[in-house]
C-alpha cells in the first residue's frame, strides 16, 4: 500500500524564497523585504528578518540560502569592524558592497547568495548596490531581488521616478513588496522595512492586515 500521502516530508536546508528591495532617495535609502523562510514546500519561519545590519548605517538584504547569507553577513560585519578601527571612522557603503562581492565571488561555486547592500555615509550619501548570485557590484537607484521580484518588474519600472521623497520611497517599497507577496508563493508574512539617513535608522514592520493590497477589487 502506498503511504506517501499528504505534503512532502523531504525537508531541505532553509532557503529564502524571497522578495527584497532597496531604493535610494535624496538623503538616504529605504530597504524592504518579506519575512517568509521556506524549506522546500514547508514554511520554516513566517516572520524572519532578512534585512541585516553590517554597520551602523549599512544594511544587507539577503536572498538565497539562509545559512549561506547569514554566514556571509557575519564575515562582512567582522571585516567592516576591523576596517573601521583601522581608519578611525565608520566605513562607507561602497566599501561594504565590494567586500560583500569579494566574499561572494571567491566562493561562488559553494554559495547560493544574492544580496542588496545599501546605506548612508558622509561622502556618498544614500547608495544602493546589487550583489547577485556569483558576485558582481552594480550600483542602481533601486534594486529588487529574490523569487518575488519577477512579478513586480513592470510595477517598479512604471512607478519609479528620480527625486522621490522619503515618504514616497517608503510607500513605493510597501506597494512593490506587497504585490510580490500576493503573487509569489515563496514570499509572505509581514513586510519589514529599514530607512537609513544621516540622522539614524528607522525600522518598521507592516503586518498582514495592514498591507496595501493593491490588487484588491480586481483579483480574487
Amino acid at each position: 500500500m502506498n503511504t506517501n500521502w499528504g505534503p512532502s516530508t523531504d525537508v531541505q536546508d532553509p532557503a529564502l524564497g524571497t522578495t527584497i528591495m532597496a531604493v535610494a532617495f535624496d538623503g538616504g535609502v529605504v530597504m524592504g523585504a518579506d519575512s517568509r523562510t521556506s524549506t522546500g514546500t514547508y514554511v520554516w519561519n513566517r516572520v524572519s528578518d532578512k534585512i541585516t545590519s553590517v554597520g551602523d548605517k549599512i544594511f544587507v538584504c539577503r536572498s538565497g540560502s539562509a545559512a549561506d547569507t547569514q554566514a556571509v553577513v557575519d564575515v562582512i560585519r567582522l571585516y567592516l569592524q576591523m576596517h573601521s578601527l583601522e581608519i578611525g571612522k565608520q566605513p562607507e557603503v561602497p566599501t561594504a558592497a565590494n567586500l560583500l562581492n569579494q566574499v561572494c565571488y571567491s566562493n561562488k561555486d559553494n554559495l547560493m547568495a544574492g544580496m542588496i547592500c545599501a546605506g548612508w555615509d558622509e561622502r556618498n550619501g544614500g547608495k544602493v548596490f546589487s550583489v547577485p548570485l556569483g558576485g558582481g557590484v552594480f550600483p542602481h537607484p533601486f534594486v529588487i531581488g529574490g523569487s518575488g521580484s519577477g512579478y513586480i518588474y513592470g510595477y517598479v519600472d512604471s512607478n519609479f521616478r528620480e527625486g522621490m521623497s522619503k515618504a514616497e520611497c517608503q510607500q513605493f517599497v510597501k506597494n512593490a513588496v506587497s504585490l510580490a507577496m500576493w503573487r509569489d508563493g515563496s514570499s509572505g508574512g509581514v513586510i519589514r522595512m529599514v530607512t537609513i539617513t544621516k540622522d539614524g535608522v528607522e525600522k518598521e514592520m507592516v503586518s498582514g492586515q495592514n498591507l496595501p493590497h493593491l490588487a484588491k477589487g480586481w483579483c480574487p
